[in-house]
């Protein structure tokens, strides 16, 4: 039976989470019968959880990172995503670059553990993947042995991951699928990953100087923000929406949109206001008539950017 202080405590909470609609707040309030009350030690943790819950529920009403209408048109091609001919074959070869760039880069930070060895190279590392799609980067990480934690705000394409993940039930160990936009689940995460990734995303959210910071924000000091994505220039225009979308029909038409792309010496503008230094850029190029990515001396298309947060 509860005591005294207990039941305030729990009437307190109760009040709380009903004004600010915390979602699961029905778990929270049934596990708090316990006699423990494992969530709180006293009132100051009930005002850490009201502002923290408070917090979580104030980014969900600011996710304004993500772009409607393009989620629903990548959704249409969810059945396709792990077809390595399919609509997504662009994504399964680039993993030929952009996984050993990433592996690279941690190892080149230090982070790696000194006696780490292929093909667990990454062991012991915590990644999150920002806008994970279907999986075909979170599994090629998760293989290498990393700890990776995948969040997208499509709950149909959250589903296609877990259930593509069945067929590997060793990643399923190291795979933690989300559906949750960064700005909630960098609230709830702060300077928790060894390295943030966004690989083929931020072209397609809105207000992206925030969506950039929120991830930011959930590395920790020393870690990493890796991120790929096409330039904004008029090469990039006539290649990646005239020729891929409106002539070789390789991608939906209105997949990506030239206000949405982004030059390098923006993003690295972003990433040092938010207190990281880019150390490498490379350029990428894309061969649709064969399906095959190349490194490139030139970042006026495709590039990928490793950064470092102080």
């Amino acid at each position: 039976m509860l005591n005294n202080s207990q039941s305030i405590a729990k009437s307190l909470v109760r009040t709380c989470l009903k004004q600010i609609r915390v979602k699961h707040s029905k778990t929270l309030i049934n596990n708090s019968r316990n006699s423990s009350f494992l969530p709180f030690g006293g009132f100051g943790d009930i005002l850490r959880l009201c502002y923290t819950t408070e917090a979580i529920q104030e980014a969900e009403k600011t996710a304004s990172s993500v772009d409607v209408d393009n989620l629903e048109l990548l959704q249409r091609h969810s059945k396709d995503w792990w077809d390595p001919v399919g609509s997504m074959k662009p994504l399964h070869t680039m993993n030929h670059l952009r996984v050993p760039f990433i592996r690279d880069g941690l190892i080149s930070t230090g982070v790696v553990a000194k006696n780490a060895k292929f093909p667990g190279i990454l062991e012991g590392l915590n990644i999150l993947e920002v806008g994970c799609g279907g999986g075909i980067l979170t599994e090629a990480l998760a293989r290498l042995k990393a700890n990776v934690t995948a969040i997208d705000p499509s709950l149909e394409l959250i589903s296609v991951a877990q259930e593509h993940l069945q067929c590997n039930p060793e990643l399923s160990q190291r795979i933690n699928y989300l559906q949750e936009t960064i700005e909630v689940h960098s609230v709830k995460n702060s300077e928790k990953y060894d390295a943030v990734i966004l690989s083929e995303v931020i072209e397609h959210v809105n207000d992206q100087e925030n969506f950039l910071k929120m991830c930011i924000g959930a590395v920790k000091s020393g870690g990493s923000v890796f991120l790929s994505t096409l330039n904004k220039t008029t090469l990039s225009y006539f290649l990646g929406i005239i020729l891929a979308q409106d002539v070789l029909k390789l991608l939906p038409k209105n997949t990506h949109e030239w206000d949405k792309f982004i030059s390098p010496t923006e993003t690295q503008r972003i990433l040092e206001k938010n207190n990281c230094s880019v150390i490498m850029v490379n350029g990428l190029l894309y061969c649709p008539l064969n399906n095959v990515w190349e490194w490139s001396n030139s970042t006026d298309v495709n590039y990928i950017q490793h950064a470092i947060k102080h």
